[in-house]
């Protein structure tokens, strides 16, 4: 069994070299820090330091065993931090990222209800419109869209069922499709070349149909952009049902669904996390956006379903 005195003054006099530094620094007379490295080298049975000029250096049984002695440290500061989380509240700091496209309709009431749970979280709050590839341990993300293996668990929470809209006056003035095919004709909005390399589109009807968007006047990079324009009249694009239904009910009349029955497959929504152990804040986190998943989330249109 190793004494963590011990390990602790080895790993020190390892980074500065020195007793006399380490002695300072721990605040521990020299000969007590030397009485301890001593001991070690005994337990061990090889010495660890050899002195070389002015400096303590490792012998290779000292390199080999400073692996472990930081392993062994880390290990019993995190456990000391698990320890401790059990006698506070949940408390600390916490990231959560979210997608663009589910900032306005879901996140503003989900966050203000898990502050008022835990008010001694804090909590930073970062919209993106790029999946994440690696993230801090104390850091949760929700997407939308399909995944790629990034190193982080990721767990399902539902999809987005989407359709095709634009304004009433847009379709006035350049009037309604009757199918697919008649979209190239149209002034098209899109969402980061979302449709560059073909949409296909599913009814329950019809055969499905592989349109290819024609060049898009207005491309934006955030979901908020792009429904905002197509809500002005500029063109038509593609939308979760879910998105829309939020903004009509603040602005009424605004979209309306163009070749409704004729959708693409639904996009997944995932939430991202390390694995491994997590503290009670981020534990805390996840629970809690699992249950706020609106039922929307876990509806697939008919029309998917049938395909």
């Amino acid at each position: 069994m190793y004494d963590f005195d011990e390990l602790a003054a080895f790993a020190d006099v390892m980074t500065t070299g020195s007793l006399t530094r380490s002695a300072q620094k721990l605040g521990l007379a020299k000969s007590t820090l030397s009485r301890r490295i001593s001991q070690l080298e005994t337990r061990l049975g090889q010495p660890l330091l050899r002195r070389q000029a002015n400096r303590l250096i490792p012998t290779e049984a000292g390199l080999l065993f400073h692996h472990y002695c930081t392993e062994l440290l880390a290990l019993a500061a995190h456990s000391h931090e698990a320890l401790a989380e059990l006698r506070e509240e949940i408390s600390g700091k916490v990231t959560l990222e979210v997608h663009g496209a589910l900032a306005r309709g879901w996140m503003a009431g989900v966050v203000d209800a898990f502050l008022t749970r835990h008010p001694k979280v804090e909590l930073t709050l970062h919209t993106r419109e790029t999946p994440p590839t690696k993230m801090h341990s104390n850091s949760v993300h929700i997407w939308l869209g399909a995944t790629h293996e990034c190193g982080l668990n990721q767990e399902r929470l539902g999809h987005l069922t989407r359709g095709l809209y634009a304004n009433p006056s847009y379709l006035a003035n350049a009037g309604y499709p009757q199918h697919p095919s008649e979209l190239e004709e149209h002034a098209w909005i899109d969402l980061l070349d979302s449709a560059s390399s073909g949409l296909l589109l599913h009814h329950t009807h019809h055969d499905d149909f592989l349109f290819h968007a024609p060049r898009s006047r207005l491309r934006v990079d955030l979901t908020v952009l792009q429904i905002d324009a197509i809500a002005y009249g500029q063109g038509i694009g593609l939308l979760p049902h879910w998105m829309v239904e939020k903004r009509e009910q603040h602005h009424p009349g605004d979209l309306v669904s163009c070749l409704p029955g004729w959708e693409p497959a639904p996009l997944p929504i995932t939430m991202l996390y390390a694995y491994g152990h997590h503290s009670r804040r981020v534990n805390a986190l996840l629970t809690f956006l699992r249950e706020q998943v609106p039922a929307a989330w876990q509806t697939h249109h008919s029309i998917v379903n049938a395909n």
